[in-house]
């Protein structure tokens, strides 16, 4: 089973790294079988064009940016769950982040997602409405959101959570890894009825 937990920001001097690789150990600690590989996804590095296709990818596999985006789209088929690493920025969601999502459809149906966010009030808006999003992708997201508060949890700019968010993160794995097994099936069974 294959988890990746995907950078929200691009920013320079972001710490948004520093949250995924702290979540990423947390899980490999967690696990308590060698079935869930844990592979950071950064968004930076796949150089996405703001969209601006013609139809969304929900609709066609026509886009005009395929050659951009193939890589994306890959990287995001491959994996069977995600941790979003999710900043707020003025009180939602970072736009590298929504930018990318929109480049996907298919890619994310059936699967189950984590969400770590982080901001001034924990990065809470953010997180909400990158649930919203997620729905509409059929993404099954848990119901624990670990929220990093910069004032708490970072001794700004390094990361420095209290054992409580740990703890939290902890929970959050604990809900994804069933919800991620069970959306395999889902994606099995459909598959087989098609």
């Amino acid at each position: 089973m294959k988890i990746g937990i995907i950078t929200g920001s691009i920013r320079e001097n972001r710490v948004n790294l520093d949250v995924a690789e702290w979540v990423k150990k947390l899980a490999i600690n967690r696990q308590d079988n060698d079935d869930v590989e844990y592979e950071i996804i950064d968004i930076k590095q796949f150089d996405l064009p703001v969209f601006a296709e013609p139809t969304s990818p929900a609709y066609t596999d026509e886009l005009i940016e395929k050659e951009k985006q193939l890589p994306w789209s890959q990287k995001m088929t491959d994996q069977d769950g995600y941790i979003f690493i999710a900043p707020e920025y003025n009180h939602g969601i970072p736009s590298a982040l929504k930018n990318a999502l929109d480049f996907l459809y298919h890619e994310l149906n059936d699967k189950a997602a984590g969400i770590v966010s982080y901001g001034s009030s924990g990065g809470v808006r953010s997180a909400e409405q990158l649930r919203s999003v997620l729905s509409e992708f059929q993404v099954a997201h848990v119901r624990t959101n670990p929220a990093l508060s910069i004032f708490y949890d970072f001794d700004y700019p390094n990361l420095n959570p209290s054992s409580a968010q740990k703890e939290t993160v902890e929970t959050m794995i604990d809900q994804l890894i069933p919800w991620t097994e069970a959306m395999i099936e889902v994606r099995n069974k459909k598959s087989a009825n098609s």
